[in-house]
């Protein structure tokens, strides 16, 4: 069958599934953005905002396994919908909350819980509302809309701030969840398949989390999987981390400015990536369109600190004396395609990866699978988020986007003697 990305979108409950987790996954995302600025607002103090990052990464680590365990047990689609709206009710309730600061971290802390059980309810759902040939496509958008979403907040939560006012801000975001709640409500699927798969309302949470680290670290293809997930989203946390500096320090740049010139070109090679992958890619084995991915990725970040050298060449300098001014080539420009690389390797790392770990597990565990991979994001990605601002201060931002761009590659060249191995 001729594959075509929004192939998937011919199943209308994927297409209410999808409209869904984008209005959900934007308003979340703007939260998490409008808490952080609302919190320094308020304190003006780094602390504090660290505090309000704790309030998310917290439940990821306390919860996150426990409520994959618990969605094993329930019906997905009605865990996303109480999830949905009891958010939803709680930011709005926030919204005549907004100036006490412990107020903010404990709704930000609740509502950090209910998501715990709406991340491993939505990508389980995808394999019960679209046939198996429909995956590669359903996953790409998923991609699409899970980090489109992700820069699309950065991009916006500024402006909407700006716009509407504290109050008025989380008046729209729950508006957002609202909407998200609406589409997912029309999603139908083969629900006496769930059934037949779902476990006894009984949960032996002690067993039940066992079982998944046994699977886990039994599966060659699940527990590769899982890290190269984590992986992709630990490093857009750590990359988000940094920006303000790199834009600052090392470009020279308004940060104000970066969004545009990074973060909309990552946005467009995420789009054109998930094209390519699944109608030119699709018959090529995944583990080698994740270690292209990889090289991409590893390469873009170990030449982002030298855009400014780059541009400066005699070849470069050259070029520029024949091209007209408005097309002369700056560092930004080389910041502009380094984005857009970036953006089109996370395609063709996340959509083969997510799409080999709902392959490999069933709907009696997709829910511990997943709600495994976001503890994990939760425990890797603190200490390093903790170090990456203290070393971009100790040894300067240039160095630390440089190891990581070394670390990509040797992640790379590991997952590259992996998959010759298994062959």
């Amino acid at each position: 069958m001729k594959q075509n990305i929004f192939l998937a979108f011919r199943e209308k409950s994927f297409l209410f599934l999808w409209i869904g987790e984008v209005f959900t996954q934007i308003s979340t995302n703007l939260f998490t953005f409008y808490l952080i600025l609302s919190v320094f607002s308020l304190t003006k103090s780094n602390t504090a905002v660290a505090g309000i990052v704790l309030t998310f990464t917290i439940p990821a680590i306390l919860f996150g396994i426990l409520a994959g365990v618990y969605v094993d047990h329930w019906s997905k689609k009605h865990v996303l919908l109480w999830t949905n709206l009891l958010r939803a009710l709680l930011i709005l309730l926030l919204a005549f909350l907004h100036t006490n600061i412990f107020v903010i971290y404990c709704f930000s802390f609740i509502i950090s819980f209910l998501t715990q059980f709406f991340i491993p309810a939505e990508n389980p759902l995808i394999p019960l509302v679209v046939p198996k040939n429909m995956l590669y496509s359903a996953n790409a958008l998923f991609g699409l809309a899970l980090y489109g979403s992700v820069l699309l907040a950065y991009m916006l939560s500024g402006s909407i701030i700006l716009l509407f006012g504290d109050q008025g801000s989380l008046v729209v975001l729950a508006v957002l969840l609202f909407i998200g709640t609406m589409s997912i409500f029309f999603v139908k699927y083969r629900e006496e398949e769930e059934v037949k798969t779902r476990l006894p309302l009984r949960v032996n949470v002690r067993e039940e989390i066992k079982s998944a680290f046994t699977l886990i670290t039994k599966t060659k293809q699940i527990y590769n999987s899982l890290f190269l997930l984590a992986l992709i989203q630990i490093l857009i946390l750590l990359l988000a981390t940094i920006t303000p500096g790199y834009a600052s320090q090392v470009l020279g740049m308004d940060i104000e400015k970066f969004p545009l010139m990074f973060v909309t070109p990552a946005a467009i090679g995420m789009l054109i990536g998930a094209i390519f992958l699944v109608n030119r890619l699709h018959a090529v084995a995944k583990e080698k369109v994740v270690i292209l991915g990889l090289f991409l990725s590893g390469l873009s970040i170990l030449i982002l600190p030298y855009g400014s050298l780059i541009s400066s060449k005699e070849y470069i300098l050259d070029a520029n004396l024949y091209l007209p001014h408005i097309l002369a080539i700056t560092a930004v420009h080389v910041i502009v395609v380094i984005a857009f690389i970036l953006g089109l390797a996370n395609s063709l790392v996340f959509v083969p990866s997510n799409t080999l770990l709902l392959e490999n597990t069933n709907d009696t565990n997709r829910g511990k699978i997943y709600g495994s991979l976001n503890a994990i994001i939760g425990i890797f990605s603190f200490v390093p988020l903790i170090a990456v601002g203290g070393l971009s201060d100790l040894i300067g931002v240039s160095h630390v986007i440089t190891g990581m761009g070394i670390c990509l590659l040797l992640i790379c060249a590991y997952q590259y003697i992996l998959h010759r191995r298994l062959k």
